[in-house]
């Protein structure tokens, strides 16, 4: 099912639960749903780091320079939006779903902020765990390399 589809599907009964995401994940309550699990929070409690979500990865087959050119164009267009918050915010807001601004902004903001940047120590941990994880299920057969720029 289309993610977009799934609150309106729990609210007709046409399913008994659904997996929210987006900006569903801070909007369910005001749509009269209920939260049974959080799995960003599940994943924290069970592991004491941030979940990895959104990486930007580039095919190690088209070479260091373009990997650099890429990591260095997504930087400096991420700190544009930083620099110019309510600009970007105004742009987002197009795709936002009918949610208001504040919304937008608390959702663009748990996702767009300074581990966007750097994920660090701890966010190259979490990935880790979640390949370590995904290997112990058999979700993937071998772990993936790890190569952050």
């Amino acid at each position: 099912m289309a993610f977009d589809s799934i609150v309106s599907a729990v609210q007709d009964g046409q399913v008994d639960a659904g997996l929210l995401i987006h900006e569903g994940q801070i909007t369910y309550s005001s749509l009269g749903l209920a939260k049974i699990l959080d799995l960003g929070e599940a994943w924290g409690q069970d592991t004491g780091l941030p979940i990895p979500l959104g990486l930007d990865m580039v095919r190690r087959d088209l070479g260091e320079e373009v990997a650099s050119l890429m990591v260095n164009s997504l930087r400096d267009s991420i700190l544009f939006a930083f620099e110019h918050e309510d600009e970007a915010l105004e742009y987002a807001m197009q795709f936002s779903r009918g949610i208001d601004r504040e919304t937008c902004r608390k959702f663009v903001l748990m996702y767009v902020n300074e581990d966007t940047l750097d994920m660090g120590n701890e966010g190259e941990k979490a990935l880790e765990t979640l390949f370590s994880k995904a290997l112990e299920k058999g979700i993937i057969n071998t772990l993936p390399p790890i190569d952050l720029i």
